[in-house]
């Protein structure tokens, strides 16, 4: 059955008497992960936390659609592993300003972006279309940085790690090759100092960093896990959509 918060599920029959307070992007990626996750990962995620997220918030009056996810991301630390795809950042820019410029036209003010891919970074191009689009309330939010994450996983990652192998043994548990296959995401740090503790930044150059592609050791990753932290993101995130598409964005500071 269609589902009208899903704009790839939904037809003009609806659509034509219809109205959106909150119009939301899924934006992940295409590349590997470890050895056993599959190189959809990101857009999976991406896909079914939007769309649950904005079910769940549907289901209480927030008028949000779920656009189609964007499954290229920025991949320049990845060139050299086969068939990562990259999107660079400009070109990032140039499909939101022409996304953006569909929705203003049509009278959706308020936009989000639904991160599910570490190489994307959104503040400076939010920045910079925030000037293009004064009318519009533009926002980014990175699920994988949510707090949940701490109190449910055992061993800290940020890709194809213990949580996005649960995610997935969750979601589409068909992709992921058998445990003996896994990789252990052993990650190698920079040996300067100060890029290791965070504050100074450089790229990583992916195949230097890790054997298998991963980054934190899967090897604790359950079904179950991954179903509890799902449900959580996304009870999470569906209140966010609630609050941004209630919100008088002209009066948002106390």
């Amino acid at each position: 059955m269609p589902r009208p918060y899903v704009l790839a599920d939904t037809n003009w029959k609806h659509l034509k008497d219809e109205s959106f307070d909150l119009a939301v992007l899924p934006w992940a990626a295409t590349e590997a992960h470890n050895y056993h996750l599959p190189y959809s990962t990101d857009t999976i995620e991406a896909t079914a936390i939007a769309e649950e997220s904005a079910r769940l918030a549907w289901e209480q009056g927030c008028k949000v659609i779920a656009l189609p996810t964007i499954p290229f991301g920025v991949n320049t630390g990845q060139s050299d592993i086969y068939l990562d795809m990259n999107l660079n950042p400009s070109t990032q820019f140039a499909i939101l300003k022409d996304v953006i410029t569909v929705l203003e036209r049509q009278g959706i003010r308020k936009f989000m972006i639904l991160n599910s891919h570490g190489g994307n970074n959104w503040k400076a191009i939010i920045r910079e279309l925030g000037l293009l689009f004064p009318n519009m309330f533009l926002c980014t939010t990175h699920w994988p940085g949510m707090a949940e994450k701490k109190e449910i996983f055992d061993n800290p990652g940020d890709h194809a790690d213990e949580m996005e192998t649960s995610l997935i043994l969750h979601l589409a548990p068909e992709l992921v090759l058998p445990k003996q296959e896994w990789g252990d995401g052993e990650e190698l740090k920079n040996k300067i100092k100060a890029f290791s503790e965070g504050w100074a930044w450089t790229e990583r150059p992916w195949s230097k960093i890790s054997k298998d592609t991963g980054v934190g050791n899967p090897s604790m990753a359950t079904k179950e896990k991954g179903e509890k932290f799902f449900s959580s993101v996304c009870e999470k995130m569906s209140q966010l959509f609630i609050d941004i598409a209630q919100a008088n964005v002209n009066d948002l500071y106390a």
